[in-house]
């Protein structure tokens, strides 16, 4: 069946242009500019005159807490959120119960995703200081990457053996495949947890979040890998960058990328007064100058991915201060908003926008045909309405935590619809269950 998405500005590579895309059997068949036709007949044509079509968002960082933690989310409920906001697909984390640091756990979450998932799924593999030798089983042309924390996390998954760590950075340059690192130095965070209960007392305010996790221990752990990186060759990007600091340790590479989240790009240490434990995540959000680097980084390129650390909490996990309150937020509904606003604000182009959304996480992670408006491509994409101003209400989240750390923010862009492989899976508020996202695939 052709479908024709018609008269809607087209952003892509780096331009925007008024034309048409036909879609047929998945796949992008025709790219029209202005007035051309199509060269056969469509069966049917979505008006989309007013409209910006980029291609479908690629998160490269989310946690969807499924198996095991699904009380706070699962592959259904967050899939469809990330449909909501314009994602066509994700990258998920191995910190679920049980941690994907074993085949047997890579296996079943894909075979949970293959039955619930609306858009399109990858796995990150979890590193430990032990089970070097499983990485020999994957194969780095179905998974996405390898997870490694550098820093404090959840359960076994730290790996702090100088030992372990060469041999995941020699192993995975062998395999072919990325290092995405989680980097905070936790013997600098330990000793900073102990100075501010001995001050302040077992749980301080929130606000003291980022003296604990400072920028010194984001910056020695980030430079640390990037050294891990550069011995081995491994390519290597650099989850959640939070500080002006870490910066310079970038662009010197092109092995060696980084990502910033809309957290960091959004918010600063001024928004826990206002927002408290809603955005305690880790890294921690810090001042406005880091804030401010972090979206010149964007503008400028040494960033190269917008990814947004996903990661929802019932609102009873919430509660405490900087040490007791859980960390992390869902915020994959309205990343895309949250980022269009900084548009509006100039604080970088929709073209740029799209490049650190859609291109670069295909790009750095070899997606097979999917992050462009190209002919042969899947067709996963976006329209998007500009001058369409909108309040976030609680009943609007689809995310089963049911909080977002966006409500009652008011954006000026709304996502009309989200399409995964040539199908609408979501439009103007509704979603098609009959959809069904597709594993994702990497030319290495």
């Amino acid at each position: 069946m052709r479908i024709l998405i018609s008269n809607p500005t087209i952003v892509n590579n780096g331009e925007q242009f008024r034309g048409s895309i036909v879609v047929n059997n998945g796949k992008i068949v025709e790219i029209l500019r202005e007035d051309e036709l199509p060269h056969l007949p469509c069966d049917s044509i979505v008006e989309a005159t007013g409209l910006y079509l980029i291609p479908g968002v690629i998160d490269d960082h989310v946690h969807f807490r499924e198996p095991g933690l699904t009380k706070k989310a699962t592959i259904a409920t967050e899939s469809r959120a990330a449909a909501a906001g314009g994602v066509t697909s994700y990258m998920e984390m191995p910190n679920t119960v049980p941690q994907t640091t074993t085949i047997e756990a890579l296996k079943e979450k894909y075979a949970i995703a293959a039955k619930e998932s609306l858009i399109n799924y990858s796995f990150f593999f979890g590193a430990t200081n032990s089970n070097v030798e499983e990485f020999k089983k994957l194969n780095a042309r179905k998974v996405c990457g390898i997870k490694l924390f550098m820093g404090s996390s959840t359960g076994n998954m730290l790996v702090d053996k100088r030992e372990e760590l060469e041999r995941i950075f020699a192993e995975a340059k062998r395999l072919g495949m990325p290092i995405a690192v989680h980097c905070e130095e936790s013997s600098i965070i330990a000793a900073n947890s102990k100075r501010i209960k001995e001050e302040i007392g077992e749980d301080a305010d929130v606000k003291y979040h980022p003296v604990i996790r400072s920028a010194e221990a984001c910056y020695e752990s980030t430079k640390c890998a990037v050294g891990l990186a550069q011995k081995f060759g491994t390519q290597l990007q650099v989850m959640h960058i939070s500080t002006a600091s870490e910066l310079e340790l970038l662009g010197k590479d092109s092995n060696i990328t980084a990502e910033a989240t809309p957290a960091h790009l959004r918010f600063c240490d001024k928004d826990y007064e206002r927002l408290g434990t809603r955005i305690k995540c880790n890294p921690a959000i810090k001042g406005e100058e880091d804030r401010d680097a972090l979206r010149k980084a964007v503008a400028e390129g040494k960033i190269e991915i917008i990814g947004t650390d996903h990661a929802p909490h019932l609102p009873e996990d919430k509660i405490g201060g900087a040490l007791k309150a859980a960390s992390g937020m869902p915020s994959i509904q309205f990343s895309l908003l949250a980022m269009l606003e900084l548009v509006d604000k100039g604080v970088f182009t929709i073209e740029t926008l799209v490049e650190r959304m859609c291109h670069a996480p295909a790009r750095i992670f070899d997606v097979d045909r999917r992050g462009y408006i190209e002919k042969g491509y899947y067709a996963d994409f976006v329209l998007l309405a500009p001058g369409k101003p909108h309040t976030v209400k609680k009943e609007d989240i689809i995310s089963k935590c049911g909080w977002s750390p966006f409500e009652g923010d008011t954006f000026n862009w709304n996502v009309e619809q989200t399409w995964v492989n040539g199908e609408c899976a979501y439009n103007r508020g509704e979603i098609n269950e009959e959809v069904h996202g597709k594993a994702l695939t990497f030319n290495r």
